[in-house]
């Protein structure tokens, strides 16, 4: 047996982070397609998450990345307040050289002999237009194009969930949930950060930007030229006064370098897997800064996807988006009545709903 093979085995059946209820290894040679089925749960109901199309380095790191991916969209989906569990998929290869549609249907034949207990939607490197051709195949897709029966771009409803959890962090960090008057960093102005730095300042907030694209940038300055542009996010996270960071770019961003040197007092964004390793977010409230737990706030997106099942409503969506404003507070209100961050609060809420939902 190989150090892959074992390390993937020790993932899935002995460790901490395992737990998943079922791995499928899928490769179509005819149209190069080699990808990662991983469902982690469903308690709550079918498995949801999208497929990730990423050049890795190894097959052992997509693996990893499945298992990782699927096991947060069973907490995310929980809190959400939906009837999925988690899953993910991933697609080894570079999407500009490899994609093909003949590839596209391939993996949707995979997806559909799952029977349903998968459910896929976009993520890095697929598009709705990927999702109409995988749908051909597989009637469990979502994040389709209207004109296909789909509810299309998802970066609408994401940032207005994370608008909401950052209102709530308002709220229980200086009694008022509004930002109106503070300064907000917003590190990446693409797909969702655009669109929240519109909710921040319609709310009368002072918005700082920054992004490795020019022309992500330029698309706010020109529509805000009120809107601060700094260097870099290293710029970013020690401005000066700043009340909120909003990490809307890459995981990872609050670090052992990141965290000892934010002057807000208050994180929350829309980025994925913020924290780069367990323990930090204890590092981030001993700072005394609070943080409104990633998977939580930045849950529209899968709100609208899993709507599409059931014909989509955006006014539907949206007021289901809003309740992420009660759920982050009840996230801060059960980290303070047990004394643990809100990262490990929110983690004991989705497990205790997944319990209950197993036991029923």
């Amino acid at each position: 047996m190989t150090d892959v093979t074992d390390g993937v085995l020790h993932t899935l059946f002995r460790s901490e982070q395992g737990g998943h209820e079922q791995v499928v290894l899928c490769q179509d040679r005819a149209s190069g397609l080699k990808a990662v089925i991983a469902i982690h749960s469903t308690a709550l109901g079918p498995a949801l998450g999208g497929t990730r199309f990423y050049p890795y380095a190894s097959e052992e790191d997509a693996v990893a990345d499945a298992l990782n991916l699927s096991r947060g969209m069973s907490y995310k989906n929980a809190m959400a307040g939906l009837e999925h569990g988690g899953g993910k998929a991933v697609i080894i290869g570079d999407p500009e050289l490899i994609k093909t549609e003949e590839l596209l249907l391939a993996y949707g034949r995979f997806v559909a002999s799952l029977g349903g207990r998968y459910v896929t939607a976009c993520d890095v490197g697929t598009y709705v237009a990927d999702m109409d051709i995988i749908a051909r195949e597989n009637r469990w897709t979502t994040g389709r194009s209207p004109e296909n029966g789909g509810a299309g771009d998802s970066s609408v409803l994401t940032a207005y969930g994370v608008f909401q959890g950052m209102r709530a962090s308002a709220q229980h960090a200086w009694g008022d949930p509004t930002l109106r008057g503070r300064k907000v960093g917003v590190a990446g102005v693409g797909k969702v950060g655009h669109y929240l730095v519109e909710h921040l300042l319609e709310d009368g907030a002072e918005v700082v930007i920054t992004d490795v694209r020019e022309e992500s940038v330029r698309r706010i300055t020109d529509k805000f030229p009120q809107v601060t542009v700094v260097a870099d996010t290293d710029a970013l996270i020690r401005t000066e006064g700043l009340d909120v960071y909003a990490p809307c770019a890459l995981g990872g961003a609050l670090n052992d370098d990141t965290v000892p040197v934010l002057t807000a007092k208050v994180v929350c964004g829309a980025a994925n897997n913020q924290l780069a390793h367990p323990g930090v977010e204890k590092d981030i409230a001993d700072r005394g800064i609070l943080y409104a737990p990633d998977y939580v706030v930045n849950a529209g997106g899968v709100i609208q996807v899993a709507d599409e099942l059931h014909g989509f409503d955006f006014d539907r969506c949206k007021a289901k988006a809003a309740k992420i404003f009660d759920t982050t507070l009840a996230i801060f209100a059960r980290a303070k009545e047990d004394g643990i961050p809100p990262a490990a609060a929110a983690d004991r809420i989705a497990e205790q709903r997944m319990a209950e939902a197993r036991r029923g």
